[in-house]
């Protein structure tokens, strides 16, 4: 059975709130320590360039990610493309409404051009009152394969990697700002996502103090089964390249049925 390797560069990064241009450049050489280690694709933080802790950005929230966006979405690209890795980037972007801004992450190829977006379709708390909740599920089909996204909050709800999964998706990122008092709820809902999807996900989560929010890391790559493949340790800055065979899936498939015996025809829609 030939193998289809990609190797998933995970960049365990903590943002200092507000210093946008320290944080972007501190990405950028993350981006390239993955890459020298062999990543095809890499995925930073939520949030990464701003910091998350909206109690302390307050209203500069939207003004650095106003201010910020064009610096921010450049500097990746040319990052991607200097290294020559697809490149999943969440910061708050800017799409056509002017001064509304979504909780994304953005896509660009191995070339350095924007593959698209997808903004996080579930809020938390404070959230909602910076940002707009996205709507779709998009999922970006590389030279590697078929991936997704969804961005911390989001794999609480099944639907979310479920329809990622009926969208065609064969790994899933999940970028996060994830706080300690949670670690239990992390730790069961990435791999279970896994699990019921049979395919890989990848939790990327922040490390760091911002105020009295801590965020632990633990960054970890499940397996189709659920099981833990590899997992970063807790509260440190580390860049790691972890490879995946997505022709696994097929195997875990032919083991598990939750796909073949669904029976959408009796769930509730709504």
């Amino acid at each position: 059975m030939a193998s289809r390797n990609v190797n998933i560069g995970i960049v365990q990064f903590a943002a200092k709130v507000g210093q946008v241009e320290y944080n972007v450049n501190k990405a950028v050489e993350a981006v390239k320590e993955a890459a020298a280690k062999g990543a095809n694709i890499v995925c930073l933080p939520e949030l990464f360039s701003t910091g998350y802790n909206v109690d302390i950005l307050g209203d500069d929230m939207g003004f650095l990610s106003l201010e910020f966006f064009d610096y921010t979405f450049e500097k990746m690209s040319k990052a991607a493309k200097d290294n020559q890795v697809y490149l999943i980037a969440p910061f708050s972007e800017v799409r056509d409404l002017k001064g509304i801004l979504y909780n994304s992450a953005l896509v660009f190829d191995d070339n350095g051009q924007s593959m698209g977006s997808f903004a996080k379709t579930h809020l938390w708390a404070k959230e909602r009152l910076y940002f707009k909740e996205g709507s779709d599920y998009p999922v970006f089909e590389t030279k590697y394969g078929k991936f997704g996204i969804a961005i911390c909050y989001d794999i609480g709800f099944p639907e979310t990697c479920r329809s990622l999964c009926l969208n065609g998706a064969e790994f899933v990122f999940m970028p996060s700002a994830w706080r300690i008092q949670d670690k239990d709820m992390w730790d069961l809902n990435v791999p279970q996502r896994a699990l019921e999807n049979i395919f890989f996900t990848i939790g990327v989560n922040r490390v760091g103090f911002e105020g009295d929010l801590h965020l632990f890391g633990k960054s970890k790559v499940c397996n189709p089964r659920g099981g833990i493949i590899a997992e970063l340790p807790q509260d440190e800055e580390t860049v790691e390249v972890v490879t995946i065979d997505l022709e696994e899936m097929n195997k875990y498939r032919t083991q598990i049925s939750y796909l073949r015996d669904r029976k959408p025809e009796i769930y509730q829609n709504n």
